[in-house]
């Protein structure tokens, strides 16, 4: 590093990039050294505290030393009476002024830029080294669905946890604005729900009037500009999202959400942020930056209960489309459109969830922060989405971020914008993601300082005992097998409806129970598995049970809609070729967890060999194919005709699942799935968590090497049965697992 420091005094900035270069090198045979012997741990600990540093530095000298090295050559050339040849190759700096970082980002491109200038008036080519005239680089923030994981703390293994935390995210977003103080930070959703934290400000110990909720805390700290609202925002209801926003300092923006009786939208459809920036040339100027965002359409279905008559939701696309030209008639110089909405796919259709891609071809939008699946943009896509740069972070050339869950990422778009007349335009773009580092200290201590109230409360809050467990529950096999981690949920969820319907005209029929592997490893994270062990239970092993502050409810339906129910359920597979000889992957990673349902009180096979009948989405794909065999109630062939209940929560029973669409009653409790699951444990005192072995495979090809992954703690928990075997390292961190 003396080096470097002698180089930067001595204002030699080729070898300055030329040190970095080698320290970069360097430090990725240390890296490579250090997994070999101490461990992933360190070498994520090393390269995210100094390879990355040493590497953005050596990107961000690129441009500035070439333009460093031509114009010492232009120089040279004048010294040397060379003016035509000077000139040749000042033209050539030209094009690449645009791309240079901000002063106020590196210092050294404000002397660098007088130095340039001084050689063209030298050469007579014009006093202004930009052809174009003003120039800036403009950063954006972006986070997403934090769901109320503000400490770095993992309530349900009621530990410190270094893989989430706003707190985490947050030295990423100070280390961002320090290389770039032309910079806006913005949240894209589903901030307020999601861990017990989210539970005990709504339900335990309260938000009142005139109390900032710990998430808006955490957000005023960081200075955000503004933010959207997510799906989960609605899960509490339109009086508590409004109680949550009167008392943010910064702005909520949504453009699709509306009055049901007046039409008007709901929520400002935008904000003009007249943002102060530095440009190139170290002169202030202001950029108006409009910000507009949208969420799923499908609020309507999930929180029913607390939206149905109150709101309608229009189409994202339709509602992004609309208010653009509204934002640039107001005077936006740039329009950030907040997605909470998945990449999706190529296809518009009126109402559907995942619009990103398609936002991508919206006239207007020069980015995006996206979110709600849970993943990570830039990084792997459906190979049917046309005109991805990975490299850069764009989609039909618009840079795109989707920062992970929890707080695991930090979206980063660089934007350089030029000035023609009056108008700013996008002149280059890059989008990148930064991952948190995965070390103990790298922790912002006043977020955490800001919220230790309501922390604290949450940790006594989950530690509350509510019965015992004769041995573990786990997670790790529930989408391959029977699970007790499943079986404990339906159990309940029986239990507590069996009781509601004495009395009633339903009492008589029979109750069948629907639950759903909640964490199974979801979305490429190999450590998302419940896991409580055995002994004493507390809230937060509940909580870890079920993730969600869904409320219980109730289908009336047929023998046959049950069938379709499981037939959608049975699309988590893929299909097995008998005939296949090599490695067959049996988990369909495009069907999502949380949407395969076991359904207690019938017994039933899954043929895997078969195609299934729905895609992801519950559209027919295969209408003649069956996988559901032998399915039985009370021992015999189900009566197709015949009329069940089937316990479930209020977001299938809104839903449009295959079975759930033909219900003929439905019916929203007030009491959550989880506080179900709690009366039960309590009322039992001690449960034995096994399963009842109510659903298998249909014996899988002998030869047939199917294979599935889940986390590699699992291999100290495989069934003595001996149908799963351990056979290694899978992807992501994940381990493989054999099954006959």
């Amino acid at each position: 590093m003396a080096d470097i420091k002698k180089a930067e005094a001595e204002k030699d900035w080729a070898k300055v990039e030329k040190l970095y270069h080698k320290l970069s090198v360097q430090l990725k045979s240390r890296t490579a050294i250090l997994y070999r012997f101490s461990g992933k741990a360190a070498r994520d600990l090393l390269i995210e505290q100094y390879k990355k540093p040493a590497d953005l530095k050596r990107d961000q000298l690129r441009v500035p030393v070439t333009i460093y090295m031509k114009v010492v050559a232009a120089e040279k050339l004048l010294a040397d009476d060379k003016k035509a040849e000077a000139v040749k190759v000042l033209e050539t700096i030209k094009p690449l002024l645009n791309k240079l970082p901000s002063t106020s980002s590196l210092p050294m491109v404000k002397e660098l830029l007088e130095r340039v200038e001084a050689a063209m008036k030298a050469a007579g080519v014009g006093s202004t080294p930009s052809p174009t005239g003003e120039t800036v680089s403009l950063r954006i923030l972006g986070t997403t669905d934090i769901h109320t994981n503000i400490v770095n703390y993992d309530y349900y293994k009621d530990t410190a946890s270094n893989n989430l935390g706003l707190a985490k995210t947050a030295t990423l977003i100070k280390n961002a604005r320090t290389e770039n103080s032309n910079t806006l930070l913005f949240d894209n959703g589903d901030a307020i729900q999601g861990t017990p934290l989210g539970t005990y400000k709504q339900a335990v110990d309260k938000l009142v009037d005139g109390e900032e909720h710990p998430s808006v805390t955490a957000m005023e700290l960081l200075k955000y500009d503004g933010a959207t609202f997510g799906n989960h925002e609605f899960n509490y209801g339109l009086d508590y999202l409004d109680e949550v926003m009167d008392d943010a300092n910064f702005p909520y923006v949504n453009a699709n959400v509306r009055n049901a009786a007046t039409k008007k939208l709901l929520y400002k459809p935008y904000v003009l942020i007249d943002k102060e920036v530095v440009d190139a040339k170290g002169k202030k100027t202001t950029i108006k930056v409009g910000v507009t965002g949208i969420v799923p359409p499908q609020i309507l279905k999930w929180d029913k209960t607390h939206l149905e008559g109150k709101v309608t939701v229009d189409d994202s696309v339709q509602a992004v489309e609309a208010v653009i030209p509204d934002m640039q008639k107001a005077g936006a110089d740039v329009i950030v459109v907040l997605s909470h909405s998945g990449l999706g796919d190529t296809k518009h259709e009126v109402g559907e969830e995942d619009v990103t891609y398609l936002l991508t071809k919206v006239k207007g939008v020069d980015a995006i922060i996206t979110g709600h699946a849970h993943q990570v943009f830039p990084g792997k896509v459906d190979a049917s989405l046309t005109n991805v740069d990975v490299e850069n972070g764009t989609i039909n050339g618009v840079p795109v971020v989707m920062p992970g869950k929890f707080g695991s990422h930090l979206g980063v778009i660089d934007l350089t914008l030029e000035k023609k007349g009056n108008d700013w335009n996008v002149a280059s773009s890059k989008a990148e993601v930064r991952t948190i580092a995965k070390d103990a200290t790298d922790v912002d201590q006043t977020v955490v300082n800001a919220v230790k109230e309501a922390h604290e409360g949450t940790i006594k809050y989950v530690r509350q005992a509510v019965g015992t467990t004769t041995a573990d529950i786990h997670s790790y096999f529930s989408q391959v097998q029977d699970d007790p981690s499943i079986q404990i949920v339906t159990n309940a969820q029986t239990a507590y409806v069996k009781a509601k319907l004495k009395g009633t005209a339903n009492e008589k029929l029979p109750v069948l129970s629907a639950g759903a592997p909640f964490k199974a490893g979801t979305r490429s994270d190999s450590e998302y598995y419940t896991f409580v062990p055995k002994g004493e239970l507390a809230i937060k092993n509940v909580a870890d049970l079920y993730l969600y502050d869904n409320t219980i409810s109730t289908v009336k339906v047929t023998g046959a809609d049950v069938k379709e129910w499981l037939e959608m359920s049975a699309g988590q597979f893929n299909q097995i070729d008998a005939a296949k000889t090599g490695e067959q992957q049996l988990i369909n990673t495009e069907f999502r967890s949380y949407n395969y349902d076991v359904i207690d009180g019938v017994t039933y096979e899954i043929d895997v060999t078969q195609p299934a009948k729905y895609d992801v989405d519950g559209n027919v794909k295969n209408e003649k194919s069956s996988r559901i065999k032998n399915l039985q109630f009370n021992g015999k062939p189900i009566d197709l005709k015949q009329e069940f209940i089937v316990a479930t929560n209020n977001y299938r029973a809104n839903g449009t699942f295959p079975g759930v669409r033909n219900a003929t009653a439905i019916e929203i409790y007030p009491d959550e799935n989880r506080q179900a699951i709690i009366d039960f444990i309590l009322e039992e005192k001690t449960i034995d968590p096994s399963a009842d072995g109510n659903w298998k495979f249909s014996a899988l090809p002998a030869n047939a090497n199917v294979v599935f992954e889940s986390s590699k703690q699992a291999e100290k928990v495989i069934p003595a049965n001996g149908s799963i075997k351990y056979i290694g390292d899978g992807t992501d961190g994940f381990g493989k697992y054999s099954i006959k």
